[in-house]
Order: C-alpha cells, then structure tokens, then sequence
C-alpha cells in the first residue's frame, strides 16, 4: 500500500460536515426530546473535536528535529490518533450508552418526529459527502490490498479514522431513526433509548479498532515488506558487499522512515572504500525511498543461512 498522508482537504471537509451536523441534532434534540437524537449531536461534537486534533497531530508532527527529539517529532500524529480512539470510546460511545439507559429508565415521549426525520436525512446526507471524500482517497492510496489488509498495514492513521469514524457516524443516522421510527409507530420511547445504546456500541467497536491501529504505530511498526526486502537487495548489489543482514525499520510517521542494516563487507577493501558504498547506499536509499530519512550501516561479519542472519560477534 502506498502510504501519502491524507489530505487536509479530507479533514475539513470532515469538521464543517460534523460541525453543521451537531448544530442541527441539537436543535432537533431541544425540539423532539429525543434521547438517540442528543447522543447524535455529542457524537458530531466528539468527531468535530477529532478532526481538529488529527490537524493538530499532523501540524505538531511536521516539527523539525531538535536537540531533545533527535528523531524529529513525528510520532505526535500517531499520539493524537490515539488520544481520538479514547475521545470516541469516552465521549462518544459512553455518553451514547448512558443517555440510553437514562432514557429507558426514565421514558419520554418525542415531539415532532418529522424534524428529526429531516434533520438525520440532512445528517446523512453531509456525512455521506465527507465519506465519499474520504473513501475516495483511501481507496487511491491502497491500490489493489484488500480494505481491512490496507488499514492494518495503513501508517497514516487519519486516513482510515476520517473513514471508520463517517461510517460509524452513517450507521449511528440510521440506527437513530429506527429507533424513533419504533418509537413512534408503538408508542414506546423504549426503542429511542435502546436506539442509543445500539449507537453507543457502534461507536465503542470503531473505538476499540481506532485504538488497536493507532497503538501499533504509537510503539513503533516495521515498513512494508516491498521496502524492507528492497533496501537488502540495493545494499546486496553493492560492489565490496558480502551479505547484508538484518534490516530493522520504524515508521515515526507516515513518511518518516528509520532504518538500520547489518552489512558484511569484504575484507580485502580499505575502509575509504566502504566509506564510499554506504554514502552510495545512502544515496540510492533516498531517491528510491524518499521517506526512509535515516539510514544506519552497522558493519558485521556474518552470512545468511536461509533466511536467518548469523553474525559473529564483536
């Protein structure tokens, strides 16, 4: 999968929707006192908050490197990832789950079900505008890997939340007027509650998922595959180069790559000469792959048995 950040054009289209979104449920909420309506509006409110944070993340992450970050502070973005994972677990999911059990335990008939109607239809239709936009970006940047292989293996965690978080959005829309539907229909506002609940769940499962993605990053994951074996076969095709080893590598951000190599040198060459093929690694390392930022050669006797790296000691 191709890793370009998503596009800032993503993220606001995604704030004005959610923003415009959350006023009008809340003005519907006020009017019809629905319960599944007002969990909506936090909702919104939650994902308003979210979008501007991932803003923040990708501003703070572009910093340069400084004498306490030597590495650079790219890792903010996938700090700020996390912190929306447990903003739409808190916030969004809890509030959701306790406004329905209150509703349920304390019922209350709605008014005026035809302006939540069109509110939740009006919902729908601007989340479906930023999840189009959305899908549409991430769908370019995954290429041919299947939909849940490109988030699991996505190193740029706003282009898969702005997505998750829409479709739980759209799904909370629906689930919302069900529940007001069911209401209405058996003029049991039970259904209004449980509709919050359900919508509660939706947003603790993307919660989880954002979670489990962002803190993979947060620790430190290896490059893909295509990457690693490519950066072993520039360094194997050097003139002077016995074998190359390990290749060990973490993203600090989407297009922030460290990496270090074992290298077993012949020799007979001098070490002029081995200063010559790592500024050529280097080199090559950078045009092919232009996010790998730093390159360490570590030199090593040894020799590849298989597919495992034997090395001698120092």
């Amino acid at each position: 999968m191709s890793s370009p950040t998503a596009s800032t054009r993503t993220l606001v289209i995604a704030l004005v929707a959610n923003l415009g979104i959350a006023v009008s449920k809340f003005v519907a909420a006020a009017i019809t006192g629905s319960s599944a309506m007002l969990t909506e509006g936090v909702h919104s409110v939650v994902d308003s908050t979210n979008q501007l944070l991932l803003m923040w993340g990708r501003h703070a992450a572009k910093r340069a490197p400084d004498r306490y970050h030597p590495f650079g502070y790219g890792r903010e973005l996938y700090f700020w990832s996390f912190v929306v994972a447990v903003l739409v677990f808190a916030l969004g999911a809890g509030v959701s789950i306790y406004e329905g059990i209150i509703h349920i335990a304390h019922p209350e008939h709605a008014v005026s079900p035809v302006i939540a109607y069109g509110v939740l239809l009006v919902a729908f239709l601007l989340e479906g505008w930023s999840t189009l936009e959305a899908f549409q970006e991430f769908k370019a940047a995954k290429g041919g890997t299947g939909w849940f292989e490109a988030i699991r293996l996505s190193k740029d965690p706003p282009s898969f939340i702005v997505l998750l978080e829409n479709g739980a959005a759209m799904a909370g829309i629906v689930a919302a007027a069900a529940g007001l539907f069911l209401a209405q229909i058996t003029g049991n506002p039970f259904y209004d509650g449980a509709a919050s609940i359900v919508i509660g769940l939706i947003l603790g499962l993307t919660a989880f998922l954002l979670a489990y993605e962002s803190k993979g990053l947060l620790i430190g994951e290896a490059a893909e595959p295509e990457l690693v074996s490519g950066l072993a076969q520039l360094v194997s095709s050097q003139k002077g180069v016995v074998a190359a080893g390990e290749v060990l590598t973490v993203h600090s951000s989407p297009d922030q790559v460290t990496a270090m190599i074992s290298v077993d040198f012949d020799d007979s060459i001098s070490a002029g000469d081995v200063e010559h093929i790592v500024c050529t690694i280097e080199e090559e390392a950078h045009k092919h792959w232009p996010q790998v930022r730093r390159l360490y050669i570590r030199p090593r006797k040894g020799s590849l048995l298989g597919s495992k790296w034997e090395s001698e000691p120092c």
